[in-house]
């Protein structure tokens, strides 16, 4: 049998792999010790079993991702060893191995689910690359789970709000979803254009992906390439062929938002594209068919760039067949008493901070304010106001340059954890030495009330204690003038 070195072994299997463990069974020895050696370099796990009994063991005890099996075992065969299939909340990849396979055994190793079958003796190298091409694919399943957990976390797949825009706009979105004709969607920055255009995506039923590209943040040069592909050497550094966004699409939804910021030798290649269905791609002369539903986004007043000549009139006219304006947040501020607790709700789970709860005064000062940043304003807002345990309220204040004394932030357990000896002179942050525990509590609660004009259930809330714990003080305090 003959072996690669160390050295070499060690560029085969690196540090992608370290999170994944394997183990093999082998009744040779010196077959575990070698695969052992081998495999350690990459893997951050590897254990040896010398039978199927004892490889059981260490199966129900540890996970394993990738396990290495000879076929022909004293005792139970790899083939018999059913628990390793069937199993499948502990399910690894697992590659036969044997001396002695005929047609009917590997056909068999197959049916159980075998991801690889390789015959003794063999050459090191066969056994890293099958390795390779399991640990690979497995790695890009985690990869994919990562990725749409972190894309369910951050893009809400539902539009919130229940005022009368909101309602029309969603009845747009039903309306135009099952049409394969283009849509145009204007609004304001932040108002959520492109969770219109997902909606009309998942409305659509298309069963290809939604594939969304900014036009505005790529390079004009690279534009051209990323939507419609590219050949080998069609320009210095494509060193290969490259699918563009289009084709990835197929099937699906294109999503082009910031539209307006394509320049105009693109707009005439992208009007060719909607017009002939078919895209080349750079440096070729082969035109590709294509079935993609494109939805263009901008923040711009699209027909005031098309008379000022800063945007092609016949492509406004292609993209603009069904066209959605997507309101502002000051036109349907009835909806915050939906968005507000929706956000704060889904920032305190990210967070994992618990969910505050806002007063009335904050409600009705998010009602009054105009909200120039729209709905992605409203969540930096209330993000901030969590991480900073500051009611909104306190927020607009300060934007009003209203005078608010920003010790109020800190809770009553905070006062009792302060340290004695913590040298605070008057005039600066916080409360004299000479100050008992009780005058510090009775100043700092003054303190919240006050800034919440009076409101003692919103001061109580911000405290994180109930509105008769306040109560209570009160009285207690004016108990004690009255005896004094």
């Amino acid at each position: 049998m003959t072996f690669f070195q160390t050295s070499e072994i060690t560029n085969q299997l690196t540090s992608p792999y370290l999170a994944f463990s394997v183990l093999v069974v082998d009744d040779e020895v010196g077959m575990q010790a070698i695969l052992k050696k081998a495999l350690s370099k990459g893997f951050g796990q590897v254990d040896t079993a010398g039978s199927v009994e004892e490889a059981e063991q260490l199966r129900i005890n540890h996970h394993y991702d990738l396990i290495i099996l000879d076929i022909n075992l004293p005792g139970r065969s790899g083939i018999e060893w059913e628990e390793a299939f069937n199993d499948l909340d502990r399910k690894a990849d697992v590659i036969f191995m044997t001396g002695y396979a005929d047609l009917e055994v590997a056909i068999s190793a197959l049916k159980l689910g075998a991801s690889d079958f390789i015959l003794k003796p063999f050459n090191l190298d066969q056994m890293l690359q099958a390795v390779k091409r399991c640990m690979d694919k497995r790695l890009a399943e985690r990869i994919n789970v990562a990725l749409s957990h972190d894309i369910s976390r951050r893009v809400s797949k539902e539009i919130i709000g229940l005022s009368e825009k909101t309602k029309n706009l969603k009845q747009l979105i039903g309306q135009f979803a099952p049409s394969r004709a283009s849509v145009l969607i204007e609004g304001e920055s932040g108002t959520g254009k492109e969770l219109v255009a997902r909606g009309i995506h998942t409305a659509s039923k298309r069963q290809g992906p939604f594939v969304a590209v900014n036009c505005g943040a790529l390079a004009p040069e690279l534009l051209e390439s990323e939507l419609f592909g590219h050949a080998a050497g069609a320009f210095t550094g494509a060193k290969k062929n490259r699918e563009g966004l289009f084709r990835v699409a197929s099937g699906g939804t294109l999503f082009l938002d910031e539209i307006g910021e394509m320049p105009l030798a693109m707009q005439a290649s992208l009007l060719r594209v909607l017009e002939q269905r078919t895209v080349r791609p750079v440096g070729t002369e082969k035109e590709i068919s294509i079935d993609v539903r494109v939805v263009a986004a901008t923040n711009r007043n699209l027909q005031e760039e098309v008379d000022q000549g800063k945007f092609r009139q016949d492509l406004y006219y292609r993209l603009n067949v069904l066209k959605i304006e997507v309101p502002a947040l000051r036109e349907r501020l009835a909806d915050l008493s939906d968005l507000v607790p929706f956000f704060t709700r889904a920032l305190a789970k990210e967070l994992g901070v618990p969910e505050p709860k806002w007063a009335h005064e904050d409600m009705h000062s998010m009602q009054d304010y105009d909200w120039p940043g729209n709905v992605r304003e409203l969540k930096n807002l209330l993000e901030r106001c969590i991480l900073l345990n500051k009611p909104p309220a306190h927020y607009f204040n300060e934007l009003k340059g209203a005078p608010v004394n920003t010790s109020i932030t800190m809770s009553v357990n905070d006062l009792t954890t302060m340290p004695a000896n913590s040298a605070i002179q008057d005039g600066q942050f916080g409360y004299p030495n000479s100050w008992s525990l009780k005058d510090v509590e009775k100043s700092h609660i003054q303190q919240v009330v006050e800034a919440h004009s009076g409101n003692k259930s919103a001061a109580s809330r911000d405290l994180g204690v109930a509105r008769k714990t306040l109560e209570r003080k009160y009285k207690e305090w004016d108990e004690g003038c009255a005896d004094e």
